[in-house]
């Protein structure tokens, strides 16, 4: 059975649907940080997977299924924008625990189902990505468009582009 899923804003919350009715809430003053899990290179928002965002006490996993790219991030990117909260990094870093993990899904991509978590049961897998950002979609954009310039090379310090963030 395929299930319906889509996101919405509703006030200062991101409401989560499942074939038309309210499952979960998410109250966006307390998201302290939202990590976008993309495939190939993360250029377009077809790219992210799922996203997780990180509460004082849970983590939520939203997958892309949810609108959570779409609906939900792109229809404020001013709010996204005031919060440098977004982090970015790819489906082949982001190793989620044993029991998350895809099992036999031989003929399709697998991205986990929507959940929430107690904080501490992802917390240190986390901390060991390798994060980008804190990185709006804009910023992210411009970056691309910076990189893809002739000689770009030449004008980019040769540090690494990618930021670890460690609490």
């Amino acid at each position: 059975m395929n299930l319906n899923w889509r996101t919405s804003w509703q006030g200062e919350d991101i409401v989560v649907y499942r074939d038309g009715k309210v499952v979960d809430r998410v109250h966006t003053p307390d998201i302290q940080r939202v990590m976008l899990v993309y495939r190939n290179a993360g250029d377009t928002p077809g790219d992210v997977a799922f996203a997780i965002v990180e509460l004082p006490n849970e983590h939520v996993i939203f997958p892309a299924e949810t609108g959570i790219t779409g609906r939900v991030h792109f229809e404020r990117l001013s709010f996204w924008a005031r919060r440098p909260c977004v982090y970015w990094v790819g489906v082949h870093e982001a190793v989620l625990p044993v029991r998350h993990r895809p099992r036999l899904w031989f003929l399709r991509r697998w991205t986990p189902p929507f959940m929430r978590l107690p904080r501490a049961e992802l917390e240190s897998v986390i901390d060991s990505w390798p994060l980008e950002g804190p990185q709006s979609w804009e910023e992210r954009k411009e970056q691309r468009v910076q990189r893809s310039l002739p000689f770009a090379d030449l004008a980019l310090p040769h540090a690494d582009y990618r930021q670890r963030r460690r609490a």
